[in-house]
């Protein structure tokens, strides 16, 4: 049987597939979303199913939700550019911290709430050179890393005063149809379909661990359905990075044509790490999941058309 399913933040990047993913599943999905971000044509969900709420607005927050009354709740509502955060760190604590406090506290005084789904991030790790599994010290190095540990914080201390089952998803980084910020594989296929074939982009060397979002919500499904109790920490990556070098040879290789890179310096960020690969060893043994789309295939739809779940 279906469960009643809330996901705020469910008309931005990752929420659009989750929420595509959970509703081929049978379920019946909501969505809380105030659109600064996100696209209301990117929640798959009729009209009197989607809320255009904002989650710094505690009352509106409180009301939904008894209204909808979910059984479960994926809070994935947040900023999370971390250059947006790093320039407006009030906003992002605003968002990220106080809305998170709402959405928690309102979930956690309505009856029939079984299951909490809380997004992180993997920015909440400090500088490594190997893969990071989720015993690994944090240490974040930027505003949006900071308030995500203060979400990760929240979401433990939400567990222990509910006793409702609590699942912390440490994203890495997403990539997919929809993106709403300019990150790197977007800013790449913007350009590439505006017919650059010299790209302007900013630091080269550093690695990244780039999972696609039918995978991250195939792995957020499979944790809701695997019988958790307590809190639970999950790194939701792929397990292999990729450099900003060899993502532009993959776009090559998907085009059939060179490309050509020049180093923009308003694009340089000034603290970077050069490496952020997840260990999933512990999302795989639990669930069973494994990624089915790697970084040629997620490519190659961005520069043709959209494949749905």
């Amino acid at each position: 049987m279906g469960k009643r399913v809330l996901i705020t933040g469910g008309a931005g990047f990752i929420g659009s597939a989750l929420g595509a993913q959970l509703v081929s599943n049978g379920h019946e999905v909501h969505v809380l979303d105030d659109l600064s971000f996100g696209r209301r044509n990117l929640a798959p969900v009729p009209d009197e199913r989607f809320h255009q709420v904002d989650i710094r607005d505690r009352a509106a927050v409180r009301t939904t939700v008894e209204r909808i009354a979910p059984q479960w709740t994926l809070h994935l509502a947040a900023v999370h550019f971390i250059p947006y955060c790093n320039a407006h760190p009030i906003e992002a604590s605003d968002i990220n911290v106080c809305g998170t406090i709402n959405v928690l506290d309102a979930c956690g005084a309505i009856a029939g709430c079984e299951q909490m789904f809380v997004a992180s991030t993997a920015a909440v790790y400090p500088i490594a050179d190997r893969a990071v599994d989720e015993r690994h010290d944090t240490g974040p190095m930027d505003i949006y890393g900071i308030t995500k540990l203060a979400t990760e914080r929240l979401a433990g201390e939400f567990q222990m005063r509910t006793g409702i089952p609590t699942i912390i998803g440490r994203f890495f980084n997403a990539f997919g149809p929809n993106e709403t910020n300019p990150h790197l594989i977007p800013e790449i296929q913007r350009q590439v379909l505006a017919g650059a074939r010299t790209l302007k982009l900013g630091n080269l060397d550093p690695k990244r661990d780039f999972i696609h979002t039918h995978d991250m919500a195939r792995a957020m499904d499979a944790l809701l359905n695997a019988g958790l109790k307590g809190l639970e920490v999950f790194n939701i990556g792929r397990g292999i990075e990729y450099s900003v070098r060899e993502v532009v040879e993959a776009f090559e290789r998907q085009l059939g044509e060179p490309l050509k890179i020049e180093v923009d310096p308003a694009r340089v960020r000034k603290v970077e790490r050069m490496h952020l690969l997840a260990d999933v060893s512990k999302l795989e043994r639990v669930t069973g999941w494994k990624a089915q789309w790697d970084l040629d295939k997620g490519i190659r739809t961005l520069l043709t058309e959209d494949v749905p779940l």
